[in-house]
């Protein structure tokens, strides 16, 4: 990818990333376990195939990358481990729509994160976007409160704000971060799997999960954590808005879920903020080359 700039490097990453993440739930749901045997056998998986590529690239390039590139990165992996225990509890406990919808609001935690510790001033558009965001994200936890799962919204929210702080960490340092959720796993594994061990860890169709674990997972985190060193948080985080507008309908096709009216609503304004913000951003960027 040598004769793209840095920027459409990063676009280009990210937008891989992002695609991959978004057959996450669904390969999820089609395994067919409990929430503590699919985060455990899931992050097993992740890191056995991140350890596999490590030794592979050594292999070919004669030196092996970081894996965990200093106690920031270190932070970064701890945050992607307990981001992701919250968000496939989550699955479990609220509908996918609800889940891909309030994780969207990841960008905004971001560009806020980025303000406080970065000192990165987000723009007036950014600001606006935020409040929009933030009253479709009511929207949505307003009708898990009415529907009985509210519990399950506030797991995906916290899972949002995990990730947001693991993004602005590789925007802050500026490292080479493509091993460290992957290794991050370690975490959700070793918790997960002391709760999964009295009920065994047999599932009803692993390789749904085995696909999810060892291709689609490494695949996207990989590449969002890369992402960081050739854009700004913000704009990292806008890629998983691919997950926000796909996994539903991955989940429409496979399962018939229709996500509820006021899940549909507040998606739909959290959708249209970041596409909007997403607009004004290339506008930008245009007006800047001129």
């Amino acid at each position: 990818m040598s004769f793209l700039t840095p920027h459409q490097r990063g676009l280009l990453i990210t937008f891989i990333g992002g695609l991959a993440l978004s057959f996450d739930v669904p390969l999820v749901r089609l395994s067919g376990g409990t929430a503590w045997q699919v985060i455990a056998l899931r992050s097993i998986m992740t890191v056995s195939a991140a350890l596999l590529i490590w030794f592979l690239i050594g292999l070919v390039k004669g030196k092996r990358p970081v894996l965990i590139p200093g106690r920031f990165a270190l932070l970064a992996g701890v945050f992607y481990g307990i981001s992701s225990i919250f968000f496939l509890g989550a699955v479990f406990h609220t509908s996918t729509a609800n889940v891909v919808f309030i994780i969207a609001f990841n960008p905004m935690f971001a560009a806020l994160a980025s303000w406080i510790f970065l000192k990165e001033r987000p723009s007036p558009a950014t600001l606006v976007t935020l409040v929009v965001m933030i009253i479709g994200v009511g929207i949505i936890v307003q009708g898990g409160l009415e529907g009985g799962h509210l519990f399950g919204d506030m797991l995906a929210v916290m899972a949002a704000l995990l990730l947001a702080g693991a993004i602005t960490i590789g925007r802050a340092t500026r490292q080479e971060m493509g091993f460290v959720p992957l290794i991050g796993a370690i975490l959700p594994a070793a918790i997960a799997g002391i709760f999964a061990w009295p009920q065994g860890f047999s599932l009803p169709d692993p390789t749904w999960l085995a696909l999810d674990g060892f291709i689609m997972i490494p695949l996207a985190f990989f590449c969002l954590a890369t992402g960081p060193r050739y854009l700004k948080a913000a704009e990292v985080g806008m890629f998983y808005l691919l997950e926000t507008i796909l996994a539903p309908v991955w989940v429409w096709f496979i399962f018939h879920e229709v996500p509820s009216p006021q899940s549909f609503t507040g998606g739909i304004i959290l959708v249209a903020a970041l596409f909007g913000y997403s607009l004004w951003q290339l506008q930008q960027q245009e007006t800047g080359k001129n």
